[in-house]
């Protein structure tokens, strides 16, 4: 069965390739959904899949690529229906 949790990342995440690595990790665990920009400067995204990776892509999100400072993960129940992860324009 396929969970969605919608996040929310703060701290410094724009501009050091916190969506493109995102997309990268989802990949490599069978995880659906899409990341995208905010223009307070958080990152927000929507992940789906088995329990296993969602746990997996939350711990990743918690510290992101080398260059962002993860301040706080905020998490909460997603919707929706996804074929692949995707990266999308700002919101």
């Amino acid at each position: 069965m396929n969970n969605s949790h919608h996040l929310r990342i703060y701290g410094r995440v724009q501009g050091v390739f916190f969506r493109e690595s995102m997309c990268r990790k989802a990949q490599q665990l069978g995880v659906t959904g899409w990341v995208r920009n905010c223009r307070d400067g958080t990152v927000e995204a929507m992940i789906q899949g088995a329990e296993e990776a969602i746990s997996a892509m939350i711990e990743w999100a918690r510290t992101g690529p080398e260059l962002a400072r993860v301040e706080e993960v905020e998490i909460s129940a997603g919707s929706g229906e996804y074929a692949d992860f995707e990266k999308r324009d700002t919101a």
